[in-house]
């Protein structure tokens, strides 16, 4: 009998461990990551304290940025404190203030306004901080580093993938906003592909718009506009990224004409692709956020350092060519929605069709496994033990 409760309470507390490696240590949510080091760490052979300041956080893929670059900082030891500043310039030009005095080693700096935030490197360099200029450009300044994607490449991307698929007809450009040099560079890459088609009497381009601060509804007002003076007669929406995407087609919902309007998009948003996956939207650019996180982070912490660091390419700003790391996009649509964002893990297949009926699921093939949840992984691993301590207890009882 004594063995017997041994062995139950072997189990139980077998059980119980096994249930907590499982389900892993709580996210951290805090936005000072790391801790434990004090101001200038780098120079004193400690932490480095890195600060990222972050235009907003209101569309799902800032989100990821936020999280994936917490995520690196902790791997490497870097403390991390991250201030986001809702769109205003002035929110962010004093909490990058309020970051140097605390004495960061480093500030990554994704800006809302890529003009105004030269002051920013301004400020950093008088106290000798490097800054990495984070997804968009910063204008006229000395910034030591750009990490992106290849944004007027991307342009490019959009602008083809319409035109090949659209080659004649009226077509409707929405960019996103003034203030963001990546706006710029995407309508030049639409253009670079799209002013011969339109010079040849190909297409016309009958509204070319830019919505501010990248709204969805502004988007959706450049559309309903467009409609009216054409009298429902589009052929294609070359929108910048999937929350214009998303305006326009709400306007075509309205209209009638969802599906029947090639609708281009950025960012593959879960919202986006599941959207082209019930055929409303026509394709986005996937932009692995990752890589991108690890380069900032990684290049944050060796100039911090005063270490040597490998970028490849330069991007005028105005200014200077700017040592640029950039990353490389991908077009999706619904013909690859598998092989991407659900083979990489970005996005559950089991969401990206939510609004699919079952049957028409695409099967999920070698490579291309829908991941576990983390809750589905912690319930598996429990069973398992579970299973074979109550093997173990049975034998022991025989």
């Amino acid at each position: 009998m004594r063995d017997l409760r041994r062995c139950v309470g072997f189990v139980l507390t077998a059980c119980a461990l096994s249930l907590a490696v499982a389900c892993g240590p709580a996210q951290n949510t805090n936005t000072n990551v790391g801790g434990g080091a004090t101001p200038g760490g780098a120079q004193k052979g400690g932490a480095v304290r890195i600060g990222f300041s972050m235009d907003t956080l209101k569309e799902e893929r800032w989100q990821r940025d936020k999280q994936l670059v917490e995520q690196r900082a902790k791997e490497v030891g870097a403390v991390l404190d991250v201030q986001v500043a809702n769109g205003d310039d002035s929110v962010q030009t004093k909490q990058c203030d309020n970051m140097l005095t605390k004495g960061v080693d480093v500030l990554i700096v994704a800006p809302h306004n890529g003009e105004i935030a030269a002051s920013i490197v301004e400020a950093a360099h008088r106290q000798g901080v490097p800054v990495i200029s984070y997804d968009r450009l910063i204008k006229n300044s000395d910034v030591d580093l750009y990490v992106s994607h290849q944004v007027e490449k991307m342009g490019e991307m959009q602008a083809d993938y319409a035109l090949k698929r659209v080659p004649k007809g009226n077509y409707v450009l929405i960019g996103g906003a003034q203030t963001d040099n990546n706006a710029l560079l995407l309508r030049k890459g639409q253009m670079n592909i799209l002013a011969p088609a339109k010079g040849r009497g190909d297409i016309n381009i009958i509204s070319d718009q830019f919505a501010k601060e990248w709204k969805a509804d502004e988007a959706m007002r450049i559309t309903e506009d467009a409609l009216t003076r054409t009298g429902n007669n589009i052929q294609a929406i070359v929108a910048s990224n999937d929350g214009t995407a998303g305006g326009a087609i709400s306007a075509l919902d309205a209209a009638k004409l969802v599906g029947k309007v090639l609708v281009t998009g950025q960012d593959a948003q879960l919202d986006a692709v599941q959207s082209i996956a019930e055929g409303k939207q026509t394709m986005t650019i996937y932009k692995p956020i990752k890589p991108l996180a690890d380069s900032a982070v990684d290049n944050a912490v060796k100039l911090a350092r005063k270490e040597p660091i490998s970028a490849p390419d330069r991007v005028n700003n105005g200014k200077i060519d700017v040592p640029s790391i950039l990353q490389e996009p991908q077009a999706v649509d619904k013909e690859n929605l598998m092989s991407t964002v659900v083979k990489d893990g970005y996005h559950k297949l089991e969401d990206v069709y939510k609004n699919v009926p079952r049957e028409q699921w695409p099967k999920a093939t070698a490579g291309v496994q829908p991941k576990a949840s983390e809750s589905q992984k912690a319930s598996q691993v429990f069973t398992a033990f579970f299973l074979l301590l109550t093997a173990f207890v049975w034998v022991k009882m025989r």
